[in-house]
């Protein structure tokens, strides 16, 4: 909130989707663990009917400091997926990153499979059930 000295700048990313907001962020959260806070269009009385259970915001915050949001693409919006953009997951820590690349590429697709680079890290790229795209790489110790 703006003038709220508590409340840090950050970045973060925040995807669209065409209707499954709820069962994706509900699988984010199987994977990264945390909270999620989910509101729909219909919570706020600006629709009703079958638009009213679509996610206008959703928002995962998790013990290891992650925070991705999402909603439903409004309606009258054209929801358009594209590949100009990667959620990025790195660091040192190999079990818990191959945790999560072994969740996100299930059932997904496999773009580069998680092994060692010419850099020297192993890394992997991947869209997950819901078409989002993700890399992976860990980092080898010196």
């Amino acid at each position: 909130m703006e003038g709220d000295p508590e409340m840090a700048s950050r970045l973060n990313p925040y995807i669209s989707f065409a209707g499954d907001a709820r069962q994706a962020m509900e699988f984010y959260r199987q994977v990264f663990g945390g909270e999620l806070n989910l509101n729909t269009f219909g919570d706020f009385g600006g629709m009703e009917g079958a638009d009213a259970d679509k996610v206008m915001h959703a928002q995962l915050e998790t013990e290891r400091g992650f925070t991705l949001m999402a909603s439903d693409t409004p309606p009258g919006m054209e929801h358009q997926p594209g590949n100009n953009m990667s959620i990025s997951l790195s660091g040192e820590d190999a079990d818990e990153l191959r945790g999560y690349w072994d969740k996100l590429s299930d059932g997904g697709t496999v773009t580069v499979p998680l092994e060692k680079q010419m850099w020297g890290d192993e890394f992997g790229a991947c869209l997950d059930r819901f078409g989002v795209s993700w890399m992976v790489n860990i980092a080898q110790s010196s």
